[in-house]
């Protein structure tokens, strides 16, 4: 088995914690991204920072999705009251340039713009990221249109008691999240953490609706934009992240998918790596140059077996964490059909199976953080692996 983290011995993570020298990345000959020289040198090392983040630190996922539909205030809000570490938001746009909290810009699934006659019209098919898709999108609806609608539950299948407060929350912009985040650090007496994601950025950006300016300036705006601040940028395009750090100065995440993907910022530039290079050490030491973390699904930390057991951990921890690099892998969630064989209980695939398992066997790897739809269980299996001190 690869290298595992016995309770208590990491110590605190800061708000720039395993930073590296960041860099600006421009492309190369024949699209390949090449590091250039860093315009700020983020090299505050593990537990520095005004800011601090405890190590294993639970990252609510869409707030507290498993519980409230997702991406809502009420999400965000149950997510604090739980006690998460760091809350994600999800960034589109809509037509007139303001960023929207939503896993996709496609709206179908999270609102209720299916029972609004007057949008019937607006139902299209586009090809997102090389993906057909058949729907409602954030970028053919102004902000304005948007908020007549209601948010609800994305799976009600397997999370019926989601439905119960479909229609209670509207559609959150950013910048509404920013000051929920600021009013509640005042009553709260400690910042609210953010983990914001650019959705779609190449897509968005041939639109004339690039993602990374609004957002530095809300950033800028509510004073975010610093190395301390207390958000990450996170996006699975690493060009993103490289423009956002020439822009502001919170620390930036490169989020990986499956081996073989490939990011849609490599596939339109014609750069040939997959996820697959970039976990090798050349390929963390590239994003290093220019990223201070990487969001790895959870099978490049431990992968599935081919019955859907767990298996046993890769090198990706020690290899990452050898560049600086923090990890902040995802999702876990609770319910048997997310789960690996292993671990789940009985048949009913929407009951609860031993997610406090799974959390144990990825937070004794040594990641850094965890994304987690249901933050209360995570928070829990978290506290036998964090340093008391």
């Amino acid at each position: 088995m690869g290298q595992e983290q016995q309770p208590g011995r990491r110590t605190l993570l800061g708000a720039a914690a395993a930073l590296s020298a960041a860099g600006a990345v421009t492309l190369g000959a024949g699209g390949a991204a090449e590091a250039a020289p860093s315009r700020a040198n983020r090299s505050a090392g593990r537990g520095g920072g005004r800011h601090k983040l405890p190590t294993p630190c639970v990252i609510a996922h869409r707030g507290t999705s498993g519980y409230r539909p997702e991406h809502t205030l009420g999400s965000y809000q149950l997510a604090l009251d739980m006690g998460a570490d760091i809350i994600e938001q999800d960034l589109v746009p809509t037509k007139d340039g303001h960023l929207v909290c939503r896993h996709e810009n496609d709206i179908t699934a999270t609102t209720d713009v299916a029972d609004h006659p007057e949008f019937a019209s607006r139902k299209a098919t586009k090809t997102v990221d090389g993906k057909k898709l058949t729907g409602w999108f954030t970028e053919d609806f102004t902000l304005k249109e948007l908020k007549t609608l209601r948010a609800k539950e994305r799976i009600p299948g397997t999370r019926q008691h989601n439905t119960l407060y479909d229609g209670h929350w509207e559609v959150p912009t950013f910048e509404e999240v920013l000051d929920w985040a600021e009013e509640q650090s005042r009553r709260g007496g400690r910042r609210v953490w953010l983990h914001i994601e650019t959705k779609h950025p190449t897509y968005f950006r041939k639109l004339g609706l690039g993602l990374e300016k609004p957002l530095a300036r809300l950033l800028r705006r509510y004073g975010r934009h610093k190395a301390h601040s207390p958000n990450f940028v996170q996006s699975f395009e690493p060009s993103s992240i490289r423009t956002l750090g020439e822009l502001v100065d919170c620390p930036g995440v490169v989020l990986l998918s499956g081996l073989d993907s490939r990011p849609w910022d490599f596939v339109e530039a014609d750069d040939p790596r997959t996820v697959a290079d970039l976990v090798e050490p050349e390929g963390l030491k590239w994003i290093a140059g220019f990223a201070q973390g990487i969001g790895p699904a959870l099978e490049l930390v431990i992968p599935r077996n081919e019955d859907g057991t767990l298996g046993d951990p890769t090198d990706l921890v020690r290899d990452a964490h050898a560049q600086r690099l923090v990890l902040h892998p995802y999702t876990v969630r609770n319910e048997n059909t997310f789960l690996p064989t292993d671990f789940r209980k009985g048949d009913d695939p929407n009951a609860y199976g031993d997610s406090f398992g799974v959390f144990k066997r990825y937070f004794a790897t040594g990641i850094d953080g965890l994304f987690s739809d249901n933050c209360d269980t995570a928070l829990l299996a978290a506290a036998a692996f964090r340093d008391d001190g």
